[in-house]
């Protein structure tokens, strides 16, 4: 994907200067299973890479300019960031077109990536879920479902076969849940696939991060309600919808004790979830096991695979983090279909 940096307005952040040959620890890693030595060495550490951000969100991992892009959603931008020129503005506005102020969050949220270096944007503020082309800018994906508005898309998985499926909570309105301007009474989970949105499931009510096993035949699902807060599981049908979940894991009862909630995560090869919850990223066994947390101390968004697939860019608050590991990444390298 090309390097040019889109943007109408310039960020004064400390984040946009050049990065340092050595990089600050932040927080620890909790180990709670012996499995984790498999894909945590114990010497790792998770370091800060840039900072300044005011929500940093939605990393992925560009092997054409070997660097990151992620948002920072209430400043309506996106960044890409490298290790030859750190953190620079790439696009704003990113998630919300309109004129004067929209919401505290109308940026763009989660980004994705397909195998033509497309890059598909969860768009808070325009309620859309939307297409970016080197050469031919931005079209609309897809902004309603039945006729009525989207909330707020949020994050999305790319499945091989091109298949989109994103999540739809009210974190972008003005009034989250209670705007007015909200057409649609429920959360939904979506699977857009040649031009067409299919509801999977409306029985979350805070439907967040989302992301295939390995073999695609299961779909996790985080829900970032400090009342249910949970990572659901899906059974993947061959006709692409889904069939009943279950709670997968259960941390409700760590909310009151650490900052943020399920949000967004990623999967390795092995099908180990490394997902975004309270107290950091929680490192989760196929059978449910968590395996250990990296504790950022502080709410943290997602998460992403990078550099060679081994190394874990980690979004948390005001910053962007990553740690080495011992696994990869499960990506799909799909088309858009």
């Amino acid at each position: 994907m090309s390097r040019l940096i889109i943007a109408f307005a310039v960020l004064a952040l400390a984040a946009a200067a050049k990065p340092p040959h050595s990089y600050p620890a932040l927080g620890r890693v909790v180990r709670e299973d012996p499995r984790l030595d498999a894909v945590l060495a114990n010497d790792a550490r998770l370091e800060v890479v840039a900072s300044g951000f005011a929500w940093a969100e939605g990393p992925v991992w560009d092997g054409n300019s070997g660097g990151l892009f992620f948002s920072d959603i209430p400043r309506n931008s996106i960044f890409h960031w490298s290790m030859e020129s750190g953190a620079e503005l790439w696009m704003k506005p990113s998630g919300f077109t309109g004129i004067g102020e929209y919401s505290p969050e109308p940026g763009s949220n989660g980004l994705l990536l397909d195998a033509k270096g497309r890059l598909i944007l969860m768009e808070h503020g325009d309620r859309r879920v939307a297409l970016w082309e080197a050469g031919r800018g931005k079209v609309t994906l897809v902004d309603n479902f039945e006729g009525k508005r989207l909330n707020s898309p949020n994050d999305g998985a790319l499945k091989s076969n091109g298949d989109l499926y994103f999540t739809d909570p009210p974190y972008g309105l003005p009034k989250k849940a209670d705007d007015p301007s909200r057409e649609l009474d429920f959360c939904g989970v979506y699977r857009y696939s040649h031009g067409k949105l299919t509801l999977l499931t409306k029985d979350l009510s805070r439907p967040n991060g989302i992301a295939f096993s390995p073999d695609e035949k299961t779909l996790y699902v985080a829900n970032s309600d400090p009342e249910h807060a949970v990572w659901m599981s899906y059974p993947v049908k061959a006709d692409g919808t889904l069939g009943a979940g279950r709670v997968f894991v259960d941390v409700t009862a760590m909310v009151a004790q650490f900052p943020g909630l399920p949000d967004g995560m990623k999967v390795d090869r092995d099908g180990n979830l490394w997902a975004a919850g309270p107290g950091g990223i929680h490192i989760i066994a196929p059978d449910g096991t968590r395996l250990g947390r990296i504790e950022t101390g502080e709410a943290t968004s997602n998460c992403a695979w990078g550099d060679d697939g081994s190394t874990l860019y980690v979004t948390a608050d005001m910053y962007l983090c990553r740690i080495r590991t011992k696994t990869h990444g499960a990506a799909a390298h799909a088309d858009l279909r």
